[in-house]
């Protein structure tokens, strides 16, 4: 948040008074008249000015100025974050995903280089949004995070930064997570997220390449281009997929090397392989696209 910048938690309801703010011109002398205006309305006139916030027409920019030359001194720009009864943010800006658990901010690895992707959405009806993200202080080594990049379909935009963790060591034990935290301003609304991890909590790995061998029923495949090396320090287990369509039915195989012989495959059969950390119970990637 730029400064002047205050933020005012209002519970939204009818009931609750507004928050009263006193704000002072910064006025290099006391004697010079001056008043303040919001927008184009005057609110008032003198060095200070007593705000009533709530609802978000109160919110926004109050500028103090001179009388005589109408010069801008100083100004207090309010945000306001909606509360409940319980004092909990209200969150409405962000659309949450369904997995993991209906999580707003959700952060994904491909490997354990320490460079991390954060992603979260928002419904297609606030075009003027502005995202700040970075780490909280005390996670371990610095982090730094790329400008977000949208990506909209019909009903929502999904926001992607790329992050990295400077000096990780993908070989070390971690033992302090890494604490990201999001600032969501829409016009004059704000909220913020957080989402504490490990790295190896957050590992998905790109799917496998794979391969059918049709002259005796083998499948193989390689490790994702992008996952950590050396293999034998980093396994990985694997899962291979076989979609029947003439019998209709799935069956699924577990592989720990990178080949199995499926007896009995159809020419239509549909193959697909996917993997997992074999030592750490992290998420699967995606399926594979068809081995044949």
């Amino acid at each position: 948040l730029q400064c002047p910048v205050y933020v005012i938690e209002s519970e939204w309801n009818d009931e609750t008074p507004a928050k009263r703010v006193e704000l002072t011109c910064n006025t290099p002398d006391d004697a010079l008249p001056v008043y303040w205006k919001k927008g184009t309305e005057l609110k008032g006139t003198g060095k200070t000015l007593i705000a009533e916030v709530k609802e978000f027409p109160d919110a926004g920019n109050y500028t103090c100025l001179t009388a005589n030359t109408h010069e801008v001194v100083s100004y207090d720009f309010f945000l306001i974050t909606k509360i409940d009864s319980n004092g909990q943010m209200i969150r409405s800006i962000l659309k949450s995903f369904k997995e993991p658990n209906r999580t707003f901010l959700k952060c994904e690895a491909k490997n354990y280089s320490g460079i991390f992707i954060c992603s979260w959405m928002t419904e297609n009806e606030s075009p003027n949004v502005k995202f700040t993200i970075r780490s909280l202080e005390g996670s371990q080594g610095d982090i730094t995070c790329s400008s977000p990049v949208a990506h909209t379909d019909e009903s929502v935009t999904e926001y992607t930064v790329q992050c990295q963790k400077e000096n990780y060591c993908p070989f070390a034990e971690e033992h302090q997570p890494i604490e990201m935290f999001l600032e969501v301003i829409d016009e004059v609304e704000y909220e913020n997220y957080t989402s504490s991890f490990f790295i190896r909590d957050i590992i998905k790995p790109d799917p496998p390449q794979c391969q059918y061998v049709a002259t005796n029923g083998t499948v193989t495949w390689t490790y994702p281009r992008t996952w950590s090396t050396p293999k034998s320090y980093f396994p990985l287990t694997f899962k291979v997929k076989v979609e029947s369509t003439k019998k209709r039915k799935i069956q699924v195989y577990d592989a720990e090397e990178q080949s199995i012989q499926i007896p009995m495959t159809g020419p239509k059969d549909k193959i697909s392989v996917r993997a997992r950390d074999r030592y750490y119970n992290s998420s699967w990637s995606e399926w594979s696209s068809h081995c044949r």
